[in-house]
């Protein structure tokens, strides 16, 4: 071959190869208008679905915004947490931080169930997790925000990443914990908005038993410790539920940060956010400004919709949100 031909064939291949990166680009653009002409009722669907869930139980706003969390830290926001064991699938859901503890799954099958017979084959699981998660946040007072449309589901899981630090732990301190958000693409402001999602909720014992029975912290007000310990045994009991937020436990607002202030978090890893370190100042800000703590929730709730998706021709548009097509 001479000079000229391979010069000119080495062109082709730089041309060829921009041409699949600028593709690849505008495939994995996501989008709020993706379904608009092949699915144009699926948000409605979901909506509906999402609305009726949370009427019967209060606390399924909670256990979908963490599913959506748990999600898209792991592999990203690709639903790989939704499918269940197979003999080639360790399912993220027996995983340590995700076993007898997130919840939603059920609420997430019915929405898909729902959206199929309008449209079947084109809504995927994951972008069904992502928009009931704005959806229960607007139904329990908290912010609404335009959700990106485009992902696709994975074909596989991962428990070991689920269950090697790609979660943050009720145990972290600070500095772990920002390292896991800046490890996923979030700011420590970021960080805290989310936090902030423990507005409403509620936590099992096991998870802050150590926190309360610490006779010797400094971190937490001994009053709210001793109303805890009535339904956190110092043994036994590992599963009794407390509201994340012992006064408005049910509504989306700003209180779980004016607990903070007050040594009130029930979590390790909620009191570490206003404990003399560089998240204080977001604390008293989002205490004193509820507005700003919704629209920055909103901000890094689209932030974390975008780790890791995929899109384009990559993974499938699962038929049942558990398995594999």
């Amino acid at each position: 071959m001479t000079t000229s031909a391979v010069q000119h064939s080495s062109s082709i291949g730089v041309l060829l190869l921009m041409l699949f990166i600028m593709s690849t680009t505008c495939q994995a653009q996501l989008s709020s208008t993706f379904y608009d002409s092949t699915c144009p009722n699926a948000l409605t669907a979901i909506r509906t679905s999402i609305r009726s869930a949370i009427a019967k139980e209060r606390r399924m706003a909670a256990s979908l915004i963490r599913l959506h969390f748990h999600d898209c830290f792991v592999l990203g926001c690709d639903a790989s947490i939704l499918l269940d064991e197979t003999p080639s699938i360790q399912s993220e859901k027996t995983a340590r931080p995700n076993d007898d503890s997130v919840r939603g799954y059920g609420v997430i099958d019915n929405a898909k169930a729902e959206v199929e017979k309008a449209c079947p084959g084109v809504v995927s699981c994951a972008d069904i997790i992502t928009v009931a998660a704005r959806d229960a946040s607007e139904y329990v007072g908290g912010p609404s925000w335009t959700v990106k449309l485009g992902r696709r589901d994975s074909t596989t899981a991962s428990r070991t990443l689920a269950e090697g630090g790609d979660l943050p732990a009720f145990t972290d301190g600070l500095e772990q914990l920002i390292t896991s958000f800046r490890n996923k693409g979030l700011n420590a402001r970021d960080m805290v908005a989310l936090s902030g999602s423990h507005t409403i909720g509620q936590a099992q014992c096991f998870t802050f038993r150590d926190r309360i029975y610490n006779n010797n912290a400094s971190d937490i007000d001994a009053g709210f410790a001793s109303t805890r310990k009535r339904g956190c045994p110092a043994s036994g009991g590992s599963g009794n539920l407390a509201p994340l937020d012992l006064v408005t436990p049910n509504s989306f607002d700003n209180n779980y940060f004016k607990n903070l202030q007050q040594r009130k978090g029930l979590l390790h890893s909620d009191q570490v956010l206003f404990s003399g370190g560089p998240t204080d100042s977001i604390v008293n800000d989002y205490s004193k400004n509820p507005n700003t703590f919704k629209s920055d929730f909103a901000s890094a709730m689209i932030k974390m919709g975008d780790i890791g998706v995929l899109t384009g021709s990559a993974g499938q548009i699962r038929r049942i949100c558990s398995a594999v097509n």
